[in-house]
């Protein structure tokens, strides 16, 4: 993609939401409904849409996927995001198939996954103390995992987090890489600088202050946002929701002026101490300073064992076929959970997996991505590197 800034990219997705029409969407939805790509995998559903671009449930040989399509002529974000998902395989992040170009839309195909958090809180308006304490060790899990391996999401929000299906179900997955970046250097492990002045990247409701007063973010900023979502599937709404703006930037203004001004005990009054702890101590981390996970993580034990809480992985939304499926392992640790993915190994091996899907279909993929040296991340927002080829913001 080339030297392709942050802000740019940003605003051209924001334009082109503005300028699609519902019409347009609906044609575009009728279009990939009604057409077989790749000579081998037909849409059967739309299933939603990530910061950029539609997901549709696709099946071919009794398997059934996730695609998420662009335009083939728009900014190609899709084909960055397929790497970086590559890059962090493993637990807790749904794995890549492959990617390629076909019926003139770029098209990345991976694991099909069930309800997003944002979609369940609709339909049931809050979540149970249990629920959230259960969940909130795996999401803490798999951002300390994107942060071992130098990346920060910058757009943690309830859309973006997704139960796994069936036998996966206990099973929480992060999705939507479109907005990632590098935040250090994998060889060194040294900070990139601290750029202040930019504009939001990710979701005001969730972003951190830091985020929201324009400065780069770091390990700190997904932890912290993951506080707020956390509250927010608690609490049933935020107290900067509904603020009343003549303009987008009059509104992050608010939000911000509303997040430093409500302490982290007004924003979980009413809610076990150790959510008020969990955002207390995100809001003061440094933006170097490295994150205590496993003592985040055990805030949440520690009350799942006073509330006398089971670690079943019964959510409030658990069906009994779920639990039937699940092969009586509803007991197992979230630290175990990347055992499941032993079934998806296939996957993982880039050269068998992709070598029909990619290369008799004009994949774009040409080289494995084995670790962090074959990944030549974007590290700052005027970086003119790429990520084999392109680069991702």
């Amino acid at each position: 993609m080339g030297d392709i800034d942050n802000e740019i990219i940003k605003n051209k997705i924001e334009e082109k939401k503005d300028q699609t029409s519902e019409e347009d969407e609906e044609d575009i939805e009728k279009d990939i409904l009604n057409k077989v790509f790749f000579d081998k995998y037909k849409c059967t559903k739309k299933l939603g849409e990530g910061s950029f671009g539609m997901i549709f449930k696709g099946e071919y040989n009794n398997e059934y996927f996730a695609l998420k399509f662009e335009p083939k002529n728009s900014i190609n974000l899709l084909e960055n995001e397929a790497n970086i998902m590559l890059y962090l395989k493993g637990p807790n992040i749904p794995y890549v198939k492959s990617f390629g170009t076909s019926e003139n839309y770029n098209i990345l195909i991976m694991q099909l996954l069930g309800r997003s958090l944002e979609d369940i809180f609709e339909e049931r308006k809050y979540f149970s103390l249990k629920s959230v304490c259960m969940l909130a060790p795996q999401m803490i899990s798999v951002l300390e995992f994107i942060h071992n391996k130098h990346i920060v999401h910058r757009d943690i929000k309830p859309d973006n987090f997704v139960m796994g299906l069936d036998d996966l179900s206990q099973y929480v997955y992060l999705l939507d890489f479109g907005l990632a970046k590098k935040y250090r250097s994998s060889s060194t492990l040294v900070h990139y600088p601290m750029v202040n002045k930019k504009k939001l990247t990710g979701t005001a409701r969730y972003a951190s202050i830091n985020a929201l007063k324009g400065n780069e973010q770091s390990r700190r900023d997904d932890l912290e946002a993951l506080g707020y979502v956390l509250m927010y599937l608690l609490r049933g709404s935020l107290p900067w929701q509904g603020l009343q703006a003549k303009t987008k930037e009059e509104r992050y203004k608010k939000i911000l002026k509303k997040k430093i001004d409500i302490t982290s005990y007004d924003l979980c009054i009413g809610f076990p101490s150790e959510f008020e702890k969990y955002i207390e101590y995100t809001r003061n981390l440094e933006y170097t300073e490295e994150p205590k996970y496993d003592i985040l993580k055990e805030l949440f034990s520690k009350v799942m064992k006073r509330e006398s809480f089971k670690l079943d992985y019964i959510y409030d939304w658990t069906t009994k076929d779920e639990l039937k499926l699940r092969n009586n392992n509803l007991t197992m640790k979230t630290e175990a959970s990347s055992q499941h993915h032993s079934k998806f190994k296939r996957a993982w091996s880039i050269k068998a997996q992709y070598a029909s899907d990619l290369d008799e279909n004009n994949g774009k993929f040409n080289r494995k991505l084995t670790n962090d040296s074959n990944l030549n991340i974007r590290n700052d927002d005027n970086d003119t590197r790429g990520c084999c080829g392109g680069c991702f913001m």
